[in-house]
């Protein structure tokens, strides 16, 4: 329950509907306890209507006595009516509030997990697979819900009920209610141990639908390497065993689920039968009146499914506890990447690396080694090297995705650790290695970054990047709906929507992380002659494994494990052995081959 407290806070903001709802579980529970005391008072109503009946039978004393006892039927009955209705209006109400106040709550709570999701650093998505984080604001979240709704309402209707019916059953008959009690805790706990093999089970099967489901989706996307590789029975067999484990999971819960309402049945049956044998014997000795064996009935049928969903709300309670542990251990994850100036000035877009080092926490490996080298606003830097060299680790840096082991990085003569992060990050065009494109239209996509913009930006973004043609041969041209991780476009053409991603903001800062690299080399030089226009008054940190992106940049590094092994402009690095010259012969070499 220690998990479960992080959301009082949550009842504390609903506490309206929450003390709402507790007065209608009351209300509708005196409603269903007032019938009870009529049909007790009606069966001994019909008991001394029939035996006076009897004593005038053949005298016109009978009429008049059976048109009293009917009128008195007739006006429980209406009562009885009266009070389900009641009870029915209140019922709903009780729903209206408790379960509600539950949604809202699970509402509020996934909005703060998504919000706190987007607030911790790149290194927390790098420690934890995209299935664990989906799991904890859907599958965790519901959990939780099922507590804050159900849990708790059918809590609260059971200890109403129990306070207010079972003190006036021992009132009435202290040893017909030991009696008539006595199988409830028994199905109480069997239905708490039955309910958990079967959430157990059910567990399995979901896990077990996930994997099918992933197979098959896997199956479907690779389906050309499949048939390729004619794997299509290796794939089915596969898929078989998969089904088969799914199906014999599913026919064990089956067969739990049919074992778990006879049970039900079985003990409220028992305890039916020991109403009636024991209320027997109490009426034969004169204690109490067959109204009482009745009005006992209907308490039992009133209490056997609080009682029952005791099991059930207890198994509810321990899994959303479970549940809620894990969501705090990401909601009480906190991140390192905070402003601590909130500075929000407008960046020109001088750029500092100052002895800096960078070991990236959850590998251990040591990115870059006092990098140090300067910019200045309106210049372009290239960074050249090999795969693994360091090369992304500057543009995650500058972006404050990553903060530096050691070392300082200025902007503008600012620790970029004090710029207001928002303020830093809308600043800076940043095109990453790995494009991502949404499942949205091209439109949507370029516009990405802004709030706003005009069809003129858009479609000049899209011509600097090269990428304008392309789309004005799509039939529904910039309206083109792109499918999951843009698939509809080529790789050539997912990077030039990223650059025009990047362009149309107009940044203080250009970072071109390797997003030429899918593109041919004739696309490459249209695209590199627009950034010389692009480049002028603007900060471009160019970041590639190819020579000829960096041709146009007024300065090079280049890097080497994490070492800056040369630097200088283009002619002055061909004119000095090293890696830069080897990489651009090697090259130079392959464009020849093609």
């Amino acid at each position: 329950m220690k998990s479960l407290s992080y959301l009082n806070k949550y009842i504390l903001k609903y506490k309206y509907r929450f003390l709402l709802g507790i007065l209608f579980v009351v209300l509708s529970n005196i409603f269903a306890i007032i019938p009870a005391q009529i049909v007790r008072h009606a069966f001994d109503l019909v008991k001394e209507g029939i035996t006076l009946h009897n004593l005038y039978d053949g005298l016109d004393k009978q009429t008049e006595i059976y048109d009293v006892f009917a009128r008195n039927v007739t006006v429980y009955a209406i009562i009885i009516l009266v009070m389900a209705l009641l009870k029915g209006v209140f019922t709903f109400y009780m729903r209206q509030t408790i379960i509600v106040m539950s949604r809202l709550i699970e509402n509020d709570l996934k909005n703060e997990i998504y919000h706190h999701y987007q607030t911790l650093p790149l290194s927390f998505y790098r420690r934890n697979n995209t299935g664990d984080l989906m799991a904890r604001i859907s599958e965790d979240v519901s959990r939780v819900r099922m507590y804050l709704g159900p849990a708790i309402m059918y809590g609260i209707n059971l200890v109403a009920l129990f306070l207010m019916v079972v003190p006036y059953m021992f009132s009435v008959n202290v040893e017909l209610t030991l009696y008539t009690l006595l199988p409830l805790p028994v199905l109480s706990v069997s239905i708490y141990y039955v309910n958990n093999i079967i959430e157990r089970k059910s567990d399995q099967i979901q896990k077990s639908l996930s994997g099918i489901t992933t197979f098959v989706q896997e199956a479907f996307s690779g389906i050309r390497v499949i048939k390729s590789f004619v794997r299509e029975e290796d794939s089915q067999h596969n898929f078989t065993i998969a089904s088969n484990q799914y199906k014999d999971k599913s026919l064990e819960l089956n067969f739990v689920n049919s074992l778990f309402f006879p049970l039900i049945l079985f003990l409220i049956g028992l305890s039916t039968i020991i109403t009636v044998y024991i209320g027997g014997k109490e009426v034969l000795e004169g204690s109490i009146t067959t109204g009482t064996i009745a009005e006992f009935l209907i308490y039992v049928n009133m209490l056997t499914w609080p009682v029952t969903s005791l099991g059930w709300t207890t198994s509810l309670v321990q899994r959303a506890a479970a549940s809620q542990a894990r969501i705090n251990e990401f909601l009480n994850t906190k991140t390192d990447i905070v402003s601590q100036k909130h500075i929000k000035s407008t960046i020109a877009g001088d750029v500092v690396f100052k002895d800096v080092n960078f070991i990236y926490p959850d590998t251990g490996i040591h990115a870059l080694k006092n990098l140090t080298f300067k910019i200045k606003h309106g210049e372009s830097l290239a960074v050249i090297g090999n795969t693994g060299s360091g090369k992304s680790t500057i543009a995650n840096l500058l972006c404050r995705l990553y903060d530096a082991t050691s070392g300082t990085i200025t902007v503008d003569g600012i620790d970029v650790r004090d710029y207001d992060i928002p303020t830093l990050r809308s600043q800076i065009g940043y095109v990453p290695q790995d494009v991502f494109l949404f499942s949205d239209t091209i439109r949507n996509n370029i516009g990405f970054g802004m709030d706003s913009m005009s069809e003129e930006k858009m479609m000049q973004a899209a011509k600097d990047a090269d990428v304008y043609e392309n789309i004005m041969h799509f039939p529904e041209k910039f309206d083109t709906k792109l499918g999951e991780r843009g698939i509809t476009l080529s790789g050539g053409q997912k990077q030039r929507v990223s650059i025009a991603r990047a362009l149309v903001k107009e940044p203080s800062i250009l970072i071109l992380d390797d997003s030429l690299s899918a593109v041919d080399t004739k696309t490459e030089n249209a695209i590199l002659n627009n950034l010389k226009r692009i480049m002028e008054n603007r900060t471009t940190i160019i970041i590639s494994h190819r020579v000829s992106s960096a041709k146009l940049a007024d300065h090079i590094l280049v890097l080497d494990d994490g070492d800056v092994v040369q630097h200088g402009t283009h002619e002055n690095l061909l004119q000095q052995e090293g890696l830069y010259k080897a990489l651009y012969e090697k090259q130079l070499q392959a464009e020849d081959q093609e």
